[in-house]
């Protein structure tokens, strides 16, 4: 039976707390064992029955002891209870003999999808949900020429699984990174089209193969994990390829 406590009257008792969260949310890593702080709060005493509600179902409770006090009280929320979306975490306090006091709710954004797919293995380098850089033909058969050392290189991501607003992707060309802007909504769905600057193409080096990938972090930090590697061929500067 679900119970509603975030009302409109202004409750007595602080917002939970959400540790550990991971940039705007909760993600694929911190669902798996999400704990919810109550922070002290006024006249916490033993024999307190804190319950704890999550999206205003019940999802757990605790009865106060002498070792509990003036310290946050940690309740776990399972993950069943986790769905994509915004969500409220709340508590309520019961007092013996006192009537029972709410706390503000605490709205969180939750994001179980990964950009690129679930991988099988949350700790795996590559992820063959998604495809590698789309390089221009003739850099696919021959490598970079002189206008791309002078210019940059056009290079497109196909859109991939779970794409989502404020998706952040990072290129790895050789050793080295570069971030493009977070994706915006009108973006969703289509290829991702950018350059890789012939500043950057000069910093990692020519005469020789460089790898180059590229991984995405959503808007609650969970890691698509590197795209297949494509392996480009990149002349000395003022040299191009036979």
């Amino acid at each position: 039976m679900s119970h509603t406590y975030c009302t409109k009257a202004a409750p007595k008792l602080p917002a939970p707390d959400i540790p550990h969260t991971c940039r705007h949310g909760i993600g694929i890593r911190q669902a798996s064992s999400l704990m919810i702080e109550v922070p002290v709060y006024p006249d916490m005493d033993t024999g307190d029955l804190i319950e704890l509600y999550w999206n205003d179902c019940y999802v757990a409770s605790k009865i106060l002891t002498r070792q509990d006090l003036d310290q946050p009280v940690a309740l776990r929320v399972p993950e069943s209870f986790l769905h994509n979306g915004k969500a409220r975490a709340s508590y309520r306090v019961m007092k013996v003999g006192g009537s029972p006091m709410s706390s503000i709710c605490r709205k969180v954004w939750v994001k179980l999808d990964a950009p690129g797919g679930t991988l099988m293995d949350i700790d795996q380098e590559e992820n063959q949900g998604l495809a590698p850089l789309a390089l221009p033909a003739s850099v696919e058969r021959r490598g970079l020429n002189s206008r791309h050392l002078h210019d940059g290189l056009p290079l497109i991501i196909e859109p991939y699984p779970n794409m989502a607003p404020h998706d952040e992707i990072t290129l790895s060309w050789g050793d080295l990174r570069m971030d493009l802007p977070p994706l915006q909504p009108d973006e969703v769905g289509d290829a991702v089209e950018f350059v890789v600057p012939s500043a950057l193409i000069s910093e990692a080096g020519g005469g020789q193969t460089l790898p180059a990938t590229y991984c995405i972090i959503d808007r609650v930090g969970n890691n698509s994990s590197w795209a297949p590697v494509r392996e480009i061929w990149v002349p000395y500067a003022g040299r191009t390829p036979e």
